[in-house]
């Protein structure tokens, strides 16, 4: 079948245009295919500079120090403990990173397995986990990684616990509701790294351009992801706020997030709170605006998280720190602002999220339109710190309580430290005998200019004037 037409594939509208789906020429499209290949070869010869190595080395080493020693001076007084020496060897020991710089000088190590399988869903906050598959960072670690394009984050639940993914990109909640079995049977699962911070906005129809106050949003119909996701706790927490219940004033459904930007059109939604580049395409369409970046709720929030399950980590811990190292180095070169725009050219086609190139480049780098007549410029509209903080997920759990999605008396503090996978760095750091501040995992988060404190968080959950908790 052509390349351009494919009217066999069930997979795929039938539509008089480029399979790709977009309505351009075979021109446009090759040209777009032949800048993915020369931006994905820049990458890669960047990406194997003794610069970029010594950098991406550190940036792991750091995130886990972050990890370990949220606070500075905690840090410091361990290393003059220690000392330098006793403190690499105590992390070079340490799971779920067990021998990261060892594998680095030993590509050979003992894989248990080598061929995976991991989902994705087609949003900006994959971009780590895609694309170290054509940067070839999977296959630097001696993983032949397939990443496979998913319809939707209940079929990305269901694929894990059916065993059919090794790992995958999650939503950061959804590791926590899937082991307690929250919309699903329990089945232990794991966050290693947080994929992406911030990188959200609320969306709204452009008919909507008078009506900025939510207070006006009553009777108003939104869509999110997943139940289980930030972006829906984000959504309620703002709009309860602003005295809207997001239970009785408003509905709030389920909407992929390829659907989000036709059902804005059709008007079956006045808008949405969506992971990006379905924001940035509202705008790029002409169907909407962004109302608020949620990095302007909570500066430095996660979204998407890498994750797999507690069983596959155990049985199989040395590929899982190969695919832990390859999706840091992602990471690590996507936090560098010189590489955005190329990344943009290597995630945009079909294969990964089929999305313009310039709607992608304009959520990377930070400089975009709003649909308001402006163009911003925000560097850090869409992040990539891994750090896995525990009391995110300890937030994330007061907000299901507070929403009804648990029910009854929560374990935060056990429940954050056996999903967010801070805590066998903590337990090695005490095998070893060395001093370690409790409670490191966790630190204060600002959440529309309220101090949320990880050490108060059943109060915090009772605290809410708008709550389905009982």
């Amino acid at each position: 079948m052509s390349e351009f037409f494919d009217p066999y594939n069930a997979d795929r509208p039938l539509m008089m245009k480029c399979s790709c789906g977009r309505d351009h020429t075979v021109a446009e499209h090759e040209a777009e295919q032949a800048g993915a290949a020369q931006a994905t070869r820049t990458l890669r010869e960047r990406s194997e500079t003794a610069e970029f190595e010594a950098y991406s080395n550190e940036f792991i080493e750091a995130t886990l120090m972050k990890a370990l020693f949220p606070q500075d001076a905690v840090r410091r007084r361990f290393l003059r403990a220690v000392g330098k020496g006793t403190a690499m060897a105590a992390i070079s020991s340490l799971l779920p990173v067990a021998s990261l710089q060892a594998m680095a000088q030993d590509k050979k190590g003992a894989l248990e397995k080598t061929n995976l399988k991991i989902g994705f869903i087609p949003i900006t906050c994959a971009t780590p986990l895609i694309m170290a598959k054509p940067l070839g960072f999977y296959e630097k670690q001696g993983l032949n990684v397939e990443v496979i394009k998913t319809a939707g984050w209940a079929l990305i639940r269901d694929k894990m616990i059916n065993k059919e993914y090794d790992a995958t990109h999650f939503l950061s909640p959804m590791p926590l509701a899937i082991s307690m079995g929250a919309g699903s049977n329990a089945v232990p699962m794991n966050v290693a790294t947080i994929q992406n911070t911030n990188g959200q906005a609320i969306t709204l129809h452009n008919k909507h351009k008078d009506k900025r106050d939510p207070k006006q949003w009553k009777g108003f119909k939104f869509g999110v992801p997943f139940e289980y996701s930030m972006h829906n706790f984000l959504l309620r927490y703002y709009l309860a706020e602003a005295g809207i219940n997001p239970d009785t004033d408003v509905q709030i459904r389920v909407v992929p997030p390829p659907e989000m930007v036709a059902n804005l059109r059709a008007g079956n939604i006045d808008g949405y709170l969506g992971p990006d580049p379905f924001n940035q395409r509202a705008v790029f369409d002409e169907i909407g605006f962004l109302h608020v970046l949620t990095k302007d709720l909570w500066n430095g929030h996660p979204c998407c998280a890498f994750g797999t399950s507690t069983e596959f980590i155990q049985q199989n811990p040395n590929t899982f720190a190969a695919l832990y190292r390859a999706v840091l180095t992602a990471a690590a070169m996507a936090r560098q602002p010189k590489n955005r725009e190329l990344i943009a050219k290597v995630i945009s086609p079909q294969a990964y999220l089929n999305q313009p190139e310039t709607v992608v480049a304009q959520v990377l780098t930070g400089r975009f339109a709003d649909g308001l007549g402006n163009v911003v410029n925000v560097p850090d509209r869409a992040d990539f710190d891994p750090m896995p903080w525990q009391s995110m997920a300890v937030w994330m759990l007061t907000q299901m309580q507070r929403w009804g999605y648990v029910k009854g008396d929560v374990n935060y503090k056990q429940i954050a430290e056996r999903v967010f996978l801070i805590t066998d760095a903590r337990k090695h750091m005490k095998d070893l005998g060395m001093p370690f501040q409790a409670g490191s995992g966790y630190t204060k988060h600002t959440i529309m200019g309220k101090e949320f404190d990880p050490a108060k968080a059943a109060e915090y959950a009772k605290s809410f004037a708008i709550s389905k908790a009982a």
